[in-house]
């Protein structure tokens, strides 16, 4: 048996990863063609590389069908409910660094935060008789902070495409999204509520909890960790 390692198999999110076990004595190699997501790993005996989405890493380590996992702590956080008792953080990377933001029009001159945001989405609701809409792709993280804030007269929509459109194109009245930036946002006359992200994001290597961990593939890790210089 060998210890699975699952890493985004492209992008920015690809290179940054290789680069980083790369500077720490540990090389991996895409084989093949950009179609095939094979790979390899030199440097550590008894680790086989698995290329993926970094969306599909949280559920793939949460299965127990890989051992170490790649993948923004924002998408853990998103996709796996009590996802601390699935996974365990091991090494935050120090890059994939991206908040995770509620934003409001620009115009909403009175609008600054969440308590704000309430007020307005009750009184939103008394005035068009449905919900202030919310557009987002994070609708667990959305959900338990707004609900952790007292915010309660709102909906979420899920947004397919760009979330920064929809306020413009009026399929929502507000946004939750990442940004890196805020370039978007500005583009699109959107602002940030005050009182800080919902999440700091960045690129995080993942433990599972429900791989199977025998004596071989904790020996592995061991030496995979000192490797790393890991200390968590």
């Amino acid at each position: 048996m060998s210890v699975k390692l699952g890493v985004p198999s492209k992008g920015r999110l690809m290179e940054k990863t290789f680069d980083w076990f790369s500077e720490r004595g540990v090389t991996l190699t895409r084989t093949g063609s950009d179609r095939e997501y094979a790979g390899a790993v030199a440097g550590i005996d008894g680790v086989e590389l698995v290329l993926l989405s970094a969306g599909e890493i949280p559920r793939e380590l949460a299965a127990g069908r890989i051992h170490l996992g790649v993948t923004g702590s924002d998408l853990v956080r998103e996709k796996l409910g009590l996802w601390e008792e699935k996974v365990r953080a091991l090494e935050p990377m120090g890059f994939g660094h991206a908040d995770l933001i509620i934003a409001v029009p620009k115009a909403w001159v009175d609008c600054t935060t969440l308590d704000d945001l309430d007020a307005i989405a009750a009184a939103f609701r008394r005035h068009h008789g449905f919900r202030l809409r919310i557009a987002t792709k994070y609708h667990r993280l959305i959900r338990d902070y707004l609900r952790d804030n007292g915010v309660a007269d709102y909906q979420l929509v899920d947004s397919q495409g760009a979330t920064e459109g929809t306020v413009k194109n009026e399929t929502a009245e507000a946004i939750a999204d990442i940004t890196s930036t805020g370039e978007t946002l500005r583009a699109n006359h959107l602002k940030i509520l005050s009182g800080g992200p919902v999440h700091r994001s960045q690129a995080t290597l993942f433990k599972s909890r429900n791989a199977a961990w025998g004596k071989e593939e904790r020996d592995t890790l061991a030496a995979l960790k000192a490797r790393l210089q890991l200390e968590n």
